[in-house]
C-alpha cells in the first residue's frame, strides 16, 4: 500500500479511537501485515490492539472496518478521502491583483447499523477561505482535522428521518437543478436562504410518494454564542419545508423557510427552481428566490435572487457550464448585481478530475470595479 495512504489513514483512525479506551491506545506495527485473497481483494493496513481484548482493522482505501471481536467497529464502517488543491487570481472589487493557492482535505466516515440506516462523520481540514481561491468555498479551518458534521439517517416506513449537529437542516430537501458549477455563490441555483442552513443541532424528514414526488421538512438550531436552547425565544432557529416533483428529464421544487434573525424578528424566504434535459441539448436550470426581511423598513423588505444555468455533458471529455445568477440577495429599490461564470471540468482518471473557472462580479458601486477571477481546482478522491 502507498505510504501516503498510510500516514492518512492511521492518523484519523487513531483519532476516533483515543475517546473509547480508558488508557492508551497502543498501536502494534509488528503486527502489521498485508493478505490478499481472490474473493475479497483486501489489503490490511494497520491492527489497533485496545487494553480490552478487542481488535479493529481498517482496510486500506476505506473499504472496511472490520470486526475481530464483539463490541468492535462494525464492518459496514467505510472513509472515503477527498482532497482539492487550488490556484487563482482574483482583480478588481476590494481585492487588487490577488494570486493565492490552497488546499482542501475532508474524511467522510460511514457506517450502517442495520443495513438501511446511515450514520456520517465528517472531517475537514485545509485554508481555501482566503482572497484569490474562496469562490471555491474549500474547508478554511486550518491544517487541523476538525468536525464538520455528524448525522444519523434512518428510514421509517416510506419516510425517512434524520438527527444531527452542524449539518444543514434542509439535508433532506430536493432542489430541481441540473446545474452542478464549482462557484460558491452559484452552486445553490437561485435556493439561497429558503433551504435553511443554519449550523447548530438539526432534526428534519422526508416522504417519498413512489410517483416522483417528495416532501420534505426541517429544523436547525442556530449555534451563535446568544443561543441557551432549542426553540426557545433565545434560541435564533430556522424552519422549512419542501415539495418536489422528478422526473426522466425535468423537474421543479418548491422550498419554503423562516429564519430568525432575533428573538423578535424573522427572515421568510419562497424558492422556485426547475430543470430540463432534452436529448441532445444542454440541460436547462432556472432558479427564483423572494423573500422578505423582517428586520428592514416596509419599502426596502424585499429580497429577490435569480439564476440560470446551462450544462453541455460530454464536451471533450468532460462538461462545460455556464450561469449566471445575482451576486447577492437583490434588496428592494435597488440595483442588482449580477455574478457570470464559466467551467470545464474534465477527469484525468477514475479519481483525479481538473476544474478550470472564469468569473465576474458585477458591483453597483461607482467607486469599486468589476471583481473578475480565474481560477482552476485539481480534485482527488481515494
Amino acid at each position: 500500500m502507498r505510504l501516503f495512504q498510510r500516514l492518512l489513514v492511521a492518523p484519523a483512525a487513531l483519532g476516533l479511537l483515543s475517546p473509547l479506551a480508558a488508557n492508551a491506545t497502543e498501536v502494534n506495527l509488528n503486527e502489521i501485515s498485508n493478505y490478499s485473497n481472490a474473493e475479497e481483494a483486501f489489503e490490511l493496513v494497520n491492527s489497533f490492539e485496545l487494553d480490552q481484548p478487542n481488535e479493529t482493522t481498517l482496510f486500506a482505501g476505506g473499504e472496511g472496518l472490520a470486526s475481530g471481536h464483539s463490541g468492535d467497529f462494525s464492518e459496514t464502517t467505510t472513509a472515503s478521502f477527498s482532497a482539492d488543491m487550488m490556484l487563482g487570481f482574483v482583480d478588481g472589487g476590494t481585492t487588487a491583483d490577488t494570486v493565492m493557492a490552497g488546499y482542501s482535505f475532508q474524511i467522510d466516515l460511514n457506517t450502517s447499523f442495520t443495513g438501511e440506516d446511515s450514520f456520517d462523520v465528517s472531517l475537514d481540514a485545509g485554508n481555501a477561505g482566503v482572497d484569490g481561491i474562496a469562490e471555491f468555498d474549500g474547508n478554511s479551518g486550518g491544517d487541523g482535522l476538525s468536525v464538520d458534521g455528524v448525522s444519523y439517517t434512518w428510514p421509517l416506513g416510506d419516510a425517512t428521518l434524520i438527527v444531527g449537529d452542524n449539518t444543514d437542516g434542509s439535508a433532506l430537501f430536493t432542489t430541481a437543478c441540473a446545474y452542478g458549477g464549482p462557484s460558491n455563490t452559484l452552486d445553490d441555483c437561485g435556493n439561497v436562504n429558503a433551504g435553511i442552513t443554519n449550523g447548530g443541532a438539526m432534526a428534519g424528514a422526508s416522504y417519498d410518494f413512489g410517483t416522483g414526488f417528495t416532501a420534505a421538512v426541517g429544523y436547525a438550531g442556530g449555534d451563535t454564542e446568544m443561543n441557551k436552547g432549542l426553540m426557545t425565544k433565545q434560541t435564533l432557529d430556522a424552519y422549512g419545508a419542501n415539495v418536489a416533483f422528478t422526473g426522466e428529464s425535468y423537474g421543479v421544487s418548491l422550498t419554503y423557510g423562516i429564519v430568525e434573525t432575533s428573538p423578535t424578528q424573522e427572515d421568510t424566504f419562497t424558492a422556485f427552481n426547475a430543470y430540463y434535459t432534452p436529448e441532445g441539448f444542454p440541460s436547462i436550470s432556472v432558479g427564483y428566490e423572494i423573500g422578505d426581511d423582517g428586520d428592514a423598513a416596509e419599502a426596502s423588505d424585499e429580497l429577490t435572487s435569480v439564476f440560470f444555468g446551462l450544462t453541455f455533458d460530454e464536451v471533450g471529455p468532460g462538461s462545460v457550464g455556464v450561469a449566471l445568477g445575482t451576486k447577492t440577495p437583490t434588496v428592494e429599490g435597488t440595483d442588482e448585481q449580477y455574478m457570470y461564470e464559466a467551467y470545464y471540468s474534465y477527469p484525468i482518471n477514475d479519481g483525479m478530475t481538473v476544474t478550470p473557472l472564469v468569473f465576474i462580479k458585477e458591483n453597483s458601486s461607482s467607486t469599486v470595479e468589476d471583481e473578475t477571477g480565474v481560477m482552476v481546482k485539481t480534485s482527488f478522491s481515494f
